[in-house]
């Protein structure tokens, strides 16, 4: 029955007045009946998005640079090396010494330490210098203490140092494979030396993956506009959530340059610091066991050579000992590529692990003779 014929037929039966009244009760029932359903719905939706945002991951709110600079800061200190000019008056009182001061982030309660190698280089045992270097580490909390040197990696500019203390305030490491370029980066580190310990200096990311090519060796870099200075080296690079994203290694400093320093990222650090620690090298790192000097075509035309690497020492019992290269040998092929450059020894090198064999080709006064050439284990 349609609405009009239910209507006419109830004021037939019960007069308009009262079907007037049960008219209005219909519609009151109704719509109390309708909210209720809708209430019913409107619950089930809160419930549902309640437990949604229940469940979801939290999203970490950035921290102002005060909030950073307080989560990291401690974890960071500042190293001094210290290199006698002779074996004998090291500790006599007036002995001539060279200081150099750099920065480190502590990776581990119990104190291992990393830094840049060149912050602490003349300490490596591989170094002639070695026994005539000191170490020392300066906490935040004022405490200094001697530092062992563990383990060093030259060509990626790593290096670990242990201290002797426990219960050391640990920096978090973050993924540097989730960087952006144009979000915040904070350096913390002692630019100039340990009288500006603990400086913290505030930019963004501005570049990831540059190429930067430093004596002999390539790096694969983070670019930040935050300020980096002589001894930040070995500082850490952190994000806005305080995490160590990088290692501070190279400003470029030319007159009327600003803005352009570079750190290691964290991600390409962790794998040889854990290395350094356990080995206290690079394991399968491919050696050569050369020194040289680069001739350049200058050199090559003026004295009639050819261009390559002139040939100062070899490392007795190292592969190029092994292969007949001798002192004064000019290396001019390796594995088939022209090298004229150390740099350019040490990109052949990326492609091997110990223990392969490539050709080598040198000049011994007019001859050209070719050699193969085993690669040791660098150590």
């Amino acid at each position: 029955m349609s609405w009009n014929g239910f209507w006419s037929e109830l004021v037939k039966k019960t007069g308009a007045k009262k079907a007037g009244l049960i008219a209005g009760i219909v519609l009151i029932l109704s719509g109390v009946l309708i909210g209720m359903n809708l209430s019913a719905g409107l619950r089930r939706s809160d419930d549902k998005n309640r437990n949604q945002f229940l469940n979801a991951d939290l999203v970490e709110i950035p921290k102002s640079i005060a909030e950073i600079a307080q989560k990291a800061g401690p974890s960071i200190v500042g190293i001094r090396m210290t290199v006698a000019t002779t074996l004998d008056r090291f500790f006599e009182a007036g002995g001539q010494t060279a200081r150099a001061e750099g920065s480190g982030v502590i990776i581990s309660e119990n104190g291992y330490i990393m830094t840049n190698y060149h912050v602490v280089n003349h300490a490596d045992p591989r170094n002639r210098d070695h026994q005539r270097v000191a170490l020392e580490v300066f906490l935040p909390d004022k405490r200094q203490v001697k530092a062992a040197f563990v383990g060093g990696d030259p060509l990626n500019d790593l290096a670990v140092l242990k201290v002797n203390l426990k219960n050391l305030p640990v920096a978090e490491l973050g993924d540097s494979s989730k960087l952006k370029v144009g979000e915040s980066a904070i350096a913390i580190g002692n630019p100039l030396g340990l009288e500006f310990a603990g400086s913290v200096t505030a930019g963004v990311i501005s570049a990831l993956n540059r190429t930067i090519s430093v004596e002999d060796r390539t790096l694969n870099l983070i670019q930040t506009d935050a300020a980096i200075n002589p001894g930040n080296s070995g500082g850490a690079l952190v994000n806005s959530e305080g995490k160590v994203i990088g290692i501070n290694t190279i400003k470029i400093s030319v007159p009327g340059v600003e803005g352009l320093g570079f750190a290691i990222p964290i991600n390409d650090a962790k794998p040889i610091i854990d290395q350094l620690i356990k080995y206290g090298y690079v394991k399968g790192r491919p050696f050569i066991g050369i020194s040289g000097r680069e001739i350049t075509e200058a050199m090559a035309d003026y004295y009639d050579l050819p261009v390559g690497i002139f040939i100062v020492g070899v490392e007795r019992g190292s592969g190029a000992d092994k292969a007949g290269i001798r002192q004064r040998d000019i290396l001019i092929s390796l594995a088939g590529k022209r090298v004229a450059t150390m740099l350019d020894v040490n990109e052949v090198k990326k492609a091997y692990k110990a223990g392969d064999t490539v050709a080598a080709v040198v000049v011994r006064g007019k001859r050209k003779i070719k050699l193969k050439l085993t690669f040791s284990e660098e150590r």
